[in-house]
């Protein structure tokens, strides 16, 4: 079994059904094929006339090749040989032929799926029958009577009939061979025409870029808004603990904060989550797009300040909440800014009750966001370089063409920690003079 199995095996039988799947979808070229033999004088005797059956096939082919160009071929071609061929998936390309290169190796697959296909059907139905009879010779007198009125008095001869078996296994197994031979040049071929052109690995591997970018950009949305609830939290129940028997009203109003605090993030982590779990991604990755940036904006920067955990001198400048003036991807990104400079005097502010000063303004081009950590309430234990929140605030602001900086603020005697951010308006860099 094992020496036939080249024949007959798995893989074998997977190529001859692709094979015959192909001859099924050639016979409309082909019956269209015979009718142009007809009119062009070849009708009579068509079906039994072997020439004309064979310019009908040549007439087919060029019908099949037109067919290849259509966009949807490539699709249902690499389903088929993905299935059928035992060719590993990652070596084919996914999705329509949209290069010219590409449209031409799918037609010449195409053509040549459907052309052996049409010639391994063709002999599969006409040997396979024939095969069945010669081998049935000496067991059965009806066959031998129909071989003798059809004057094949040669095979009912008593050595041909003796030999009759043998023949007819010998054309079974040649005809699997012809066909498991079809099927290797498929197999050997696919990856040629059915596999990536240059182009179709640049638009996966710009697909990929796009699905890192989105993904970043929501982990950077978890990180500023769970960091940020957990930083005030933390510190609310702590400054709440230790009042707890002396200031019952500053406990009530801890606790109230905490409360709001996680029931916001909450909603925020349940919107980020189920845009991971979405079956498409929600955009291409470009920081204008308003699928790739989620969450609130500056119109919500009162209600971030009220729970925060921090008491917070703010101060604005123009209508940074009006969408007219601050576009929504600009004012999110400007939220989220404010969310993680909080956080970081959360974390770094020392003292029991670290404050901090905002100012929030919309100049003539420009958002400026500006908050410091004045002294006073704070021993000088500024973090130079800042940490993972600090690259984040510099990457949002170079997304959208802006800048930051962070640091000790300059004529301090550096307990005083400054971040000061400045985004362009239209959230575009090209747009920005």
């Amino acid at each position: 079994m094992r020496l036939l199995a080249p024949l007959i095996g798995r893989r074998a039988r997977l190529r001859w059904l692709h094979l015959i799947i192909g001859g099924a979808l050639l016979m409309p070229y082909f019956l269209v094929g015979t009718v142009l033999v007809s009119l062009a004088g070849g009708g009579a005797g068509l079906f039994s006339s072997v020439p004309a059956q064979l310019a009908a096939f040549a007439c087919a082919l060029p019908m099949v090749a037109v067919s290849g160009f259509f966009p949807l071929v490539r699709p249902l071609s690499v389903a088929a040989a993905r299935a059928l061929c035992g060719v590993p998936p990652a070596l084919l390309a996914d999705g329509p032929a949209r290069t010219r290169q590409a449209r031409v190796r799918t037609t010449a697959w195409f053509t040549l799926h459907l052309g052996l296909g049409g010639i391994v059907s063709g002999i599969t139905l006409a040997l396979t029958p024939f095969a069945l009879a010669v081998a049935g010779l000496p067991f059965s007198a009806a066959l031998r009577e129909s071989w003798l009125a059809a004057g094949s008095s040669v095979l009912v001869e008593p050595w041909a009939l003796a030999l009759a078996p043998v023949a007819g296994l010998a054309i079974l197994v040649t005809m699997a061979a012809l066909a498991a031979g079809a099927g290797e040049l498929l197999a050997r071929r696919v990856q040629v025409l059915l596999g990536p052109t240059p182009e179709d690995r640049l638009a996966a591997a710009e697909r990929r870029a796009a699905d890192l970018a989105v993904r970043n950009r929501l982990a950077r949305e978890l990180h500023d808004s769970v960091g940020h609830a957990l930083s005030a939290v933390t510190l609310q129940a702590g400054a709440a603990r230790r009042v707890l028997d002396r200031d019952p009203e500053f406990v009530r109003r801890a606790l109230t904060a905490i409360e709001e605090t996680t029931r916001r993030t909450v909603g925020e982590l349940d919107a980020v989550v189920g845009l991971l779990r979405r079956d498409e991604e929600p955009g291409s990755g470009d920081p204008g797009d308003e699928g790739t940036a989620y969450g609130p904006g500056l119109d919500a920067l009162d209600g971030l300040l009220a729970h925060c955990g921090v008491p917070v001198a703010y101060e604005r400048e123009g209508d940074p909440g009006d969408p007219r003036v601050v576009v929504p991807v600009v004012s999110r990104e400007a939220y989220r800014i404010v969310q993680e400079g909080l956080s970081n005097v959360l974390r770094h502010g020392g003292g029991s009750t670290p404050t901090a000063r905002l100012l929030v303004a919309v100049r003539e081009r420009e958002l400026e966001i500006v908050m410091e950590n004045p002294p006073g309430d704070r021993p000088a234990v500024v973090r130079p370089g800042g940490g993972r929140g600090l690259r984040g605030i510099a990457e949002r602001a170079a997304l959208l063409g802006g800048r930051s900086e962070a640091g000790p603020y300059d004529g301090t005697d550096g307990s005083t920690w400054r971040l000061a951010v400045r985004l362009p308006l239209t959230g575009r860099p090209e747009e920005r003079s």
